[in-house]
């Protein structure tokens, strides 16, 4: 039986990481848009990006602009324990911790510590947030795709996983790699919990692809019961409009509103403004779905928690 290492987590009940070995899955948009939807609706949110590829914040706007340092602070405090200052209010009630190339050395620096001491590079993102969680309502980590000892340290702090998963070949097989990894760090993280799992980049129509994620969800995971009933359907308009913009998506749902319509084009009482992806509504419909749905499944895990 592996030992359990001490870590006092007071203030750190609701953290949670978006995880999944294989890259293009959506956790980076629905880190930062169930994010920014929970802000709006009045929680005071934390986003921490671990991934050296920043992008983040992109989908916020920020990346390579004067509040991006590059994950430079983030690596420092996770190398030497330096007490984080969040970007504030990058949107209403939302701070970031940004990520970036920075994180490569931090990455480096967690092997050569875990080689000496391996809790102490597990628990490194942890004991970074330990002084600021309490002063949040949530936070989530966008973990990296394929770095294991930055994807280990988040899933080291964090309280809850939420995994999200294409319904490919490639995504099915990830589910087995997050379960390998949460196995990793039972011994400083025993409670970590299984929020849940979201079928993403999907066609409503691909029955028979969802039929066997579904039996894959229940073959790593024991049940089925994980797998959320909202999904995000597959639109690469407004994904990359979202980004190439620095907006989230229920934002540019407002520009598609709020855009000049074709026939004030035509009749010259408008002008023609930048190209607007119609599906942007689709798309946030989806996400406001699942912000719903994992505060409704966070509340019911806290009560069975409590009891």
């Amino acid at each position: 039986m592996t030992a359990t290492t001490a870590f006092d987590r007071t203030g750190m009940d609701r953290i949670c990481g978006f995880v999944n070995g294989k890259g293009g899955v959506l956790k980076t948009t629905l880190t930062a848009n169930v994010g920014a939807l929970l802000a709006t609706s009045g929680w005071k949110v934390l986003l921490v990006d671990m991934d050296p590829q920043g992008n983040l914040g992109l989908d916020l706007g920020y990346r390579h602009g004067p509040l991006d340092d590059d994950g430079s602070a983030l690596a420092q405090s996770l190398m030497f324990g330096s007490l984080l200052t969040p970007l504030k209010d990058v949107r209403p009630n939302l701070d970031v911790i940004p990520g970036g190339a920075e994180l490569d050395q931090a990455a480096a620096g967690l092997i050569a510590q875990g080689s000496k001491d391996g809790s102490k590079a597990k628990l490194a993102l942890a004991r970074s947030l330990a002084p600021i969680a309490a002063s949040y309502d949530i936070i989530f980590i966008d973990c990296p795709p394929g770095n294991e000892p930055l994807q280990v340290a988040a899933l080291g702090a964090a309280s809850y996983v939420v995994v999200p998963t294409k319904t490919d070949k490639a995504g099915r097989e990830g589910l087995i790699g997050v379960a390998k990894r949460l196995d990793t760090v039972i011994d400083v993280n025993p409670n970590l919990d299984l929020l849940g799992v979201i079928i993403t980049a999907t066609s409503s129509t691909a029955t028979n692809v969802h039929r066997m994620t579904r039996e894959a969800i229940t073959e790593t995971f024991g049940t089925d019961d994980v797998l959320f009933n909202g999904m995000v359907r597959h639109a690469e308009a407004p994904a990359q409009a979202a980004r190439d913009r620095g907006v989230l998506v229920h934002e540019l749902e407002e520009q598609v509103k709020a855009a000049p319509k074709w026939y004030e084009v035509l009749k010259g009482t408008a002008e023609a403004g930048q190209s607007q992806p119609r599906s942007a509504a689709n798309v946030a419909e989806d996400l406001y779905q699942i912000a719903h749905e994992l505060v409704a499944r966070l509340e019911a895990a806290e009560e069975r928690n409590a009891s």
